[in-house]
Formats: structure tokens, sequence, C-alpha cells
């Protein structure tokens, strides 16, 4: 049963019955709408009519599962709504990781007991706020200001669906973005790269090329995980880049094709890298055959991956290159930041930033002028360098065959 029940001059509730509660009495779902057009207010079919098919269209959300009843709602409980009905359907599953991560340790703590329409702007700015204090990471330090924002986008991405479910009129989280502090991460020079391939010598086998690829090919860590030797062509040095590992559980790596079509491309690595690489894929295929039921690669066969072929979880990289590093007494870079040494290296040898772009995988050339403007100005300065000392060499032998004749 579905019925209309005016409740002011300008609003109306709607009521759907779903039958009996426990106690006998009727179990009822229940919206209030309000008409803010004069003119539909003073036409009575009209008005009929609009009402009619806004209960209509509530009876069908709520027999369909679908009505998210807003009255005393809290934060937490809509959470859980807006991740069956919307996150897990409509996010990444990294994103979808990153996104539980943060709502479970930094906003529900803060917002779960809150009822949905009453929280207000200056609630978020408040929590914003506090999360950049001292004293909110475990150990007494303060969350960077990248991580700030994307708390915030959690948080509006959450009251935006809220508002499209017309659970809410407005979203608080409309409020200033968190400006992100930039830390610029120095890529390794050349000197340093030197001294990093040394002391590469020393690792293990596929320690040494998962970070010699990394800076030679300029591929992603994802990209490097997902790297099966089905994608290595030894007769010319190519590597086809159609795959990344984005999570890993229990040694199940979640494979997925890269973001955008120019992700997918083909990268040649240098010559030497390219034997290291054969003598290495040959002893990986003489322990997988030994290996026998032992194998549990399944259908994919990593180059880079535990022994038993089980995928490396996705941060086990990193982890290991930054031991690496402090083992070795090296300058601490991020992993991701082999990919920009690979960059501006190329731009120092003056190879064009299009191949560059291709390289990188970079949706258009622009992005990578973004990233790396700062390089390539540097790499325009030294040509124009050249030029300046070519034209002082001519102008002291100009000077030399004409000298001036004194007054």
């Amino acid at each position: 049963m579905a019925y209309k029940e005016k409740r002011g001059d300008n609003s109306w509730r709607l009521v759907v019955e779903v039958g009996e509660k426990v106690d006998g009495t009727r179990d009822r779902r229940t919206k209030t709408i309000r008409v803010e057009d004069k003119a539909l207010l003073k036409t009575k079919k009209k008005l009929d009519d609009y009402l009619n098919d806004e209960l209509l269209k509530f009876k069908i959300e709520v027999e369909a599962g679908e009505y998210i009843a807003p009255e005393k709602m809290t934060f937490g409980d809509f959470v859980i709504e807006w991740r069956s009905k919307y996150a897990i359907d409509n996010l990444e599953e990294k994103t979808l990781r990153s996104y539980d991560i943060n709502l479970r340790t930094h906003i529900l703590p803060a917002l779960s007991s809150h009822r949905l329409d009453q929280i207000k702007p200056l609630h978020i700015v408040s929590l914003l706020k506090n999360l950049s204090q001292p004293g909110v990471k475990r150990g007494g330090g303060s969350l960077s200001s990248g991580t700030i924002q994307i708390i915030h986008r959690v948080i509006k991405n959450i009251f935006s669906r809220a508002v499209d479910w017309k659970v809410i009129r407005d979203n608080p989280a409309s409020v200033q973005k968190p400006k992100v502090t930039s830390k610029r991460n120095t890529p390794y020079n050349e000197q340093e790269v030197l001294k990093l391939f040394e002391a590469l010598q020393k690792a293990p086998s596929h320690w040494r090329l998962f970070v010699t690829l990394a800076v030679t090919s300029g591929l992603r860590r994802g990209e490097l995980l997902g790297l099966e030797e089905r994608h290595i062509d030894l007769s010319t040095g190519i590597i086809t880049v159609e795959q990344s590992v984005s999570i890993t559980t229990k040694g199940k790596a979640h494979v997925k094709q890269p973001k955008t079509s120019k992700s997918s491309r083909k990268v040649t690595i240098p010559g030497a890298v390219l034997r290291d690489l054969t003598e290495y894929l040959e002893v990986r295929r003489k322990e997988r055959e030994a290996m026998g039921d032992s194998w549990k690669g399944g259908e994919h066969i990593f180059v880079f991956s535990h022994r038993t072929g089980k995928a490396f979880f996705q941060e086990t990289p990193y982890l290991w290159f930054r031991n690496f590093l402090n083992k070795n007494g090296l300058r601490y870079i991020r992993f991701h930041d082999l990919r920009h040494t690979s960059a501006t290296i190329l731009i120092n040898q003056g190879v064009h930033a299009k191949i560059i772009s291709e390289r990188l995988g970079h949706g258009n050339i622009s992005t990578t002028m973004n990233i790396y403007g700062h390089a390539l100005q540097s790499a325009d300065q030294a040509a124009a360098d050249k030029f300046d000392s070519l034209f002082g060499h001519q102008s002291a032998t100009t000077d030399e065959e004409n000298p001036r004749n004194p007054q």
C-alpha cells in the first residue's frame, strides 16, 4: 500500500507499507518531499500528477530494496550503503582499498556516530585541521598534506552520493580542497646511478634486474610486477607493456589492463640489460621445470615473483629497495623515482620529449612536459650554451683576423 499525506503548505509525506513488524505494527517507509515551484502549487491536476509520479518512484525504490531512509541515519550507516551500492562497483580495487583504510583509520572514528543530515561544513573543516596536527600518526607524527587531501576526497565522494540519492540536500564536504605541500623528489643523477648499479651487483639477481629495468625502461612498479616472459622479445630486446599488477592477496595477483591506450606500449631495453635478462630467464625456466607440481604460478609466468611462481605483494619491491639503499649508504629516493631518474637521464642525453613520453606511457606529451619541465628547461639551457660557445669561438677568431687599429 502506498499513499501521500500533506504536511505543510508545500510539503508532502510519501508512505509505503511493506508489511508488519514483529510486534504487529505496520512497517512503513516514509519520505518527505517539498514542492518549490509556485506555478505547480497553483495547478491541482499537475500537482497531483507530480505527487503521484513521485509516490510511484518511491514505491518502486522501496520494493526494489534501493531506498535509503534518511531519518536518523548516521554517517557510519550511510557508509555501509555507499560501499555496497556504489563503491564496490565503481571504484578501482586499489582505490577502494585506499578509501577503506582512510575510512577505518581517520574518518569513521570522527564522524561515524553523527547523523548524516546534521554534519555541517565546519565539522569537515575541523576534522581536516585536526588531522594536520602532530600526534595523529602512531609515533607522534602528523599526516602529510597529500594524505589529508585524499581523506577529503573520500568524504566528498560519500556525501556526493548522499546528495545524488536525495538523502541530504547539500554536500558539507564542498569546502576548499586542502592544499598539498609538494616535496620535490630529486631523482638520481648519472653518478648516483653508477653507484646504484655497482651496489646492485651484490643483490639477488631478481632484484638486481627489477631495479635495473626500472631505470633503463621507465616501467612503473605495477608494470614490472605484471611483466610476463611472453612480453619480452629476446631477439629484438623489446618489452611489450600490456598489463600491470594493482593488488596482491595471498600470492594471487590482480592483473589488469593499463588505464589508457598510451600505457600499452613497446619499450626497447639496452643490449647489456638484455643479455642479463636472457640469462636470468633461462635460470628461471630451469627452476620452474625442476619444481614440477610445486610450481604455483598458474596461468601467469611472471618475470619477477617468488621462486614458486606466486606473485610478489605489491609493496615488496618498495620495502626491499628502501632497505637496500639504507644498507649500501645510498641517498634515499622512492622506488617510483627510478622512473623519474630514467626520464631525466634521457632528457640530459638530448632524447626528444616525444620519445620519452612514449617510453613512459604518458597519455600525451604535455604530461611529460609538465612533470619534467624543469629538467627539459635545463637541457634547453645547455643546448643554448653550446651555441653560445660556438659564437664565442667565432667572435674570438674574427677579432684575431681583424684586429682593431689604435686611434
